[in-house]
């Protein structure tokens, strides 16, 4: 058993607070531990954001401990507070099916590993399946007389309600005691003794260790992950307003790619030693060369290809490549499948056409790669205009029936990097 776990995660900056260091070091030096996290089902995903925990499940997984990841299809129902406001209660009904969804996406993040490299795999547990049964009085006697409201009420998200116009309820208050009780019931059950989250959860993570304590004389042992911003101060996994999810059906996997491809020079070096799994002396020399040669682009390739195998799989990630290479020219269009293709046009715009096609000058228009159609004429007069990859050389020309692709899609494109697509409706 290994003990130096902690000081890979050190070195790719995943600790930002932790309970006894030495005392946990000691600890999973002692033999396998059984540690958790737990993801609350807000949404019918998760998300970008939440990729970080999975690279702390996963490197204690390799360093041979025993990974539980807990979905909350009991604290989903209630919501951790958030600073601004009360969070909408969803229908329980909504919150089981998105506990089933994340559980499939979240498997192959650990179970993969498992399989391939002989490691232990994960234990998959809802917390619906001890809360339900608890009685208000239980709630009360058992769990509520171990904690001080006092300490309740120091918690950052709770004191800043507590100060607004808005308030918060006793719903939302009691989260806290519903999550540190997750950590007892693990310990009681699995023989848990470690949980990990992100470090806005910290005074709910450290409840839970100080509940183990109070009722069973363990001591247990948390660590935190830092909060990440990108350069510009927004949140991870935003783009352009919208949230880079981690389903497929809510976020492609060719946008997926390119989320990681198009961060900026600055979040890339910051994040590749977050996110990446790679050596250390690997990551320096891309972190290096993203600095020497940024056009290159080499830090924000090395991510959207792991994260994206990590994620989609091989065959999703040949995908999203093969149709970056193919919409710029680099590749033939007939290799993308019609889902690739349409994701890839959907993400970099398209427009929907109806009865008569117009002509190619019309198109360029109608998608915004030109301003008008005398610019469109004149882009294509200069050779700058491109149909499925092929130089357009008439303006006026109507696209031919055999130039549609897969699923009725054409793309256009002006230059070397300007690129629409146009799809026939149904």
């Amino acid at each position: 058993m290994t003990d130096d776990v902690i000081d890979e995660l050190h070195r790719r900056g995943l600790i930002a607070l932790s309970t006894d260091e030495e005392a946990l070091r000691a600890h999973l030096a002692s033999g396998p531990v059984t540690y958790y996290c737990g993801f609350d089902p807000t949404a019918a995903s998760l998300h970008v954001g939440h990729l970080l925990q999975f690279m702390v499940l996963r490197a204690l997984q390799r360093a041979g401990h025993q990974p539980i990841v807990l979905v909350g299809g009991a604290t989903g129902l209630i919501g951790d507070p958030r600073p601004t406001s009360e969070r909408t209660l969803n229908d329980p009904a909504v919150v089981a099916g998105w506990v089933d969804r994340i559980r499939e996406r979240v498997a192959p993040f650990l179970d993969l590993p498992a399989r391939e490299q002989g490691l232990r795999p994960p234990i998959y547990v809802n917390n619906l399946e001890w809360t339900a049964p608890l009685s208000a009085i239980d709630f009360l006697r058992e769990l509520g007389k171990h904690f001080r409201v006092n300490r309740m009420l120091a918690k950052e998200a709770v004191s800043v309600r507590l100060n607004s116009d808005a308030g918060i309820s006793y719903t939302e208050f009691s989260y806290q005691i519903l999550q540190a009780n997750d950590f007892r019931e693990l310990f009681l059950r699995h023989g848990c003794t470690l949980q990990s989250g992100g470090s806005d959860q910290w005074g709910n993570i450290t409840a839970g260790v100080d509940l183990v304590r109070r009722t069973d004389g363990v001591s247990a042992h948390a660590l935190a992950t830092p909060l990440i911003t990108k350069a510009d101060g927004t949140k991870v996994g935003k783009t352009e307003g919208a949230t880079v999810w981690l389903d497929p059906e809510l976020t492609s996997p060719y946008a997926f790619f390119q989320y990681w491809l198009n961060i900026d020079d600055v979040d890339a070096r910051a994040w590749l030693p977050l996110f990446s799994e790679r050596p250390a002396e690997e990551i320096e020399a891309l972190v290096a060369e993203s600095v020497e040669r940024p056009a290159a682009r080499a830090a924000q390739r090395a991510l959207a290809e792991e994260l994206t195998l990590l994620v989609h799989g091989p065959e999703q990630l040949h995908q999203a490549e093969a149709a970056g290479r193919a919409l710029f020219g680099r590749d033939d269009l007939a290799s993308l499948d019609a889902g690739t293709l349409a994701a890839a046009l959907q993400e970099a715009g398209s427009v929907t056409v109806a009865g008569e096609v117009p002509s190619i000058a019309q198109l360029l228009q109608h998608t915004g790669l030109v301003a008008s159609l005398s610019e469109a004429r004149r882009t294509v007069k200069e050779g700058g205009a491109y149909l499925n990859n092929e130089r357009v050389t008439d303006a006026e020309a109507v696209p031919a029936e055999d130039a549609w692709l897969p699923g009725g899609w054409l793309v256009l494109r002006r230059g070397k990097r300007a690129v629409a697509g146009v799809r026939r409706a149904s």
